[in-house]
């Protein structure tokens, strides 16, 4: 057993490339455990200015300055920023309060529908099965809640820490876009000259990332917008924050649309109970899932990330217990890293050519 791993560590880390990758690897993966928390607003930073490299870059190609281009894209970026804060964000904050308020009414409405169930279906559910479940539920309930005041009140100290982001977080994502290959010469400085898996790690990571970034953008602005105007058409409450809901839904594949499912069925439950109206709204969100997944998805994503839909359900898994919500947040990304470190250490070693004299 040990003369296998052996001869497989030797075969594949006897490279100075590989064996640099996974030292780059180890420090990195350090570097975020001890002192992640520490500089989240650089990190923070880092990504969003990732993200709005590639406007900068085309403005670039159109002849613009890249310092010009920096300071128009940053605007555009903070603009609107402050439109949603300003405009969207308030709204939805409203409804998110009066949906909290009235959670308690539409719990006590979903046990009085529970209650009634074994009458209508006596050889299906048992009453002793709603009740123990119920218990269940309610317990479950109050110990949400009592979650949601602490989050609220910690929230409070946290103020200080938003201003940082609000005033740091841009100035940092505009010289982060301005001195990119500055910035980048520096760092290349602490890289070992044994690089080749690392760069083709990060070129692989590039070119998947920033497919999976515009396809989710996209996907997320019609997702959300389809199903708000839905809403509003059919007349259902908190038609904004469910819509918002059902659009950020779709950066946790399959397990995302699942969790909103019960919101948008539990407001129309509350607003109408078992009726016509009821149905027609789930049929309408299941129309919008349906479509979402066959169709807009393939149309996305074709040459986006390419990894198989259960890696995708593991990694969401796995990522989210080990990380939470960030965790699942990132699942995609960091499997597409893992895909991109198998790649590379599964390619037979490059021996360097002999020159000629």
């Amino acid at each position: 057993m040990f003369g296998v791993f052996g001869r497989w560590y030797r075969r594949t880390f006897s490279d100075p490339d590989a064996a640099m990758l996974l030292l780059l690897l180890v420090l990195a993966s350090l570097f975020f455990i001890f002192w992640g928390n520490m500089l989240a607003p650089v990190i923070v930073s880092v990504v969003l200015a990732y993200l709005l490299d590639w406007p900068v870059t085309k403005l670039e190609g159109a002849n613009m300055h890249r310092r010009w281009a920096s300071m128009l894209v940053s605007l555009g970026f903070i603009s609107v920023a402050i439109l949603l804060l300003v405009g969207v964000v308030p709204v939805i904050w409203e409804q998110g309060v009066n949906l909290v308020s009235e959670l308690p009414e539409i719990w006590a409405q979903m046990q009085a529908w529970l209650i009634q169930l074994p009458e209508s279906y006596p050889n299906l559910v048992k009453g002793e099965q709603i009740e123990s479940m119920l218990v269940g539920v309610d317990e479950k309930v109050v110990s949400i809640g009592e979650d949601l005041i602490t989050l609220s009140f910690s929230s409070l100290f946290g103020f200080a820490a938003l201003l940082i982001y609000l005033i740091l977080v841009p100035l940092m994502v505009f010289f982060m876009l301005k001195d990119k290959d500055l910035l980048l010469s520096h760092v290349s400085r602490f890289l070992p000259s044994q690089r080749r898996l690392i760069l083709q790690v990060g070129q692989e990571m590039n070119g998947q990332i920033i497919n999976y970034i515009r396809g989710k953008v996209i996907e997320i602005i019609i997702v959300g917008g389809v199903s708000v105007v839905t809403f509003l058409v059919m007349d259902l409450r908190y038609a904004l924050l469910l819509g918002v809901l059902v659009g950020f839904s779709v950066l946790i594949p399959y397990i995302g649309a699942a969790f909103v499912t019960i919101p948008v069925a539990a407001v129309a439950l509350f607003q109408w109970g078992v009726s016509p109206e009821f149905w027609s709204v789930m049929i309408a969100y299941g129309i919008i899932q349906a479509l979402d997944g066959n169709v807009l998805v393939p149309i996305l994503f074709s040459e986006a990330v390419s990894l198989h839909p259960l890696y995708i359900i593991i990694a969401v898994l796995f990522f989210g217990g080990l990380w939470g919500f960030w965790g699942v947040f990132f699942a995609i990304p960091l499997a597409t890293l893992v895909n991109a470190l198998v790649n590379a250490w599964s390619q037979p070693k490059i021996e360097p050519e002999l020159e000629l004299e």
